[in-house]
């Protein structure tokens, strides 16, 4: 039998984790390894159970989720964080997306849309509802202020070589052998880009950065 989905539960409202974890009890394919109220506990937790999916409130007593979302996924890349809040406005979701989550789900999403959203995660993809989607598309759409002079700011140098070589169609054993640097290592950049450039895959980020003018030096 396929091993469950190891999940955390980050909220500091006890009813609400009981509810979730009720929803995972019922399926066969996820487990609750831990339970946290506050976002320190969820980084403690989630560094000592590894679980696959943690899934994160933005209002935590102490450090907020966001926090929370960032220190886990610097010390653990491999752990997917799902933000569940009440919060769809732009700057939360920017801000989760920033951090590293690779999820957002709305408290007031049904149990599919939730259990979809955490199995896409736990295979390591990204997943962000269809509320929030919806919001994504629509703030890509406004026309946005003239850029700066270099593109992504955000991005560390390192990033920024990672994307030039995504951008000119290399795969990541390919980057990782041009940047003497491990395929792991390159994964874990990749996200990061995704991350800062608002992006949910390898195919959207490559066509961000070539309409930005990189991955034109082949």
């Amino acid at each position: 039998m396929q091993e469950p989905i190891h999940i955390l539960i980050a909220d500091d409202h006890t009813l609400f984790r009981d509810g979730l974890k009720a929803l995972f009890a019922s399926r066969t394919d996820t487990a609750v390894i831990g339970e946290a109220a506050t976002g320190a506990q969820a980084v403690t937790l989630a560094e000592e159970h590894q679980p696959d999916v943690v899934l994160m409130d933005i209002q935590m007593p102490g450090i907020n989720g966001i926090e929370a979302t960032r220190r886990i996924v610097q010390t653990s890349p491999h752990i997917g964080v799902v933000i569940v809040t009440m919060f769809e406005d732009d700057d939360s979701v920017f801000a989760a997306m920033r951090a590293g989550a690779r999820g957002y789900v709305l408290k007031g999403a049904d149990q599919e849309e939730m259990l979809r959203t955490i199995r896409a995660v736990a295979r390591g993809e990204a997943l962000f509802g269809a509320a929030v989607a919806t919001r994504l598309q629509s703030y890509f759409a406004v026309p946005r202020p003239d850029a700066p002079t270099q593109a992504f700011p955000d991005l560390t140098e390192r990033e920024r070589e990672v994307l030039e070589l995504l951008a000119q169609g290399h795969s990541n054993t390919e980057i990782a052998r041009k940047l003497f640097i491990s395929p792991k290592t390159v994964r874990n950049h990749c996200s990061n880009i995704f991350s800062k450039m608002y992006v949910v895959d390898r195919a959207q980020a490559i066509i961000r950065a070539r309409e930005a003018g990189l991955g034109r030096d082949l």
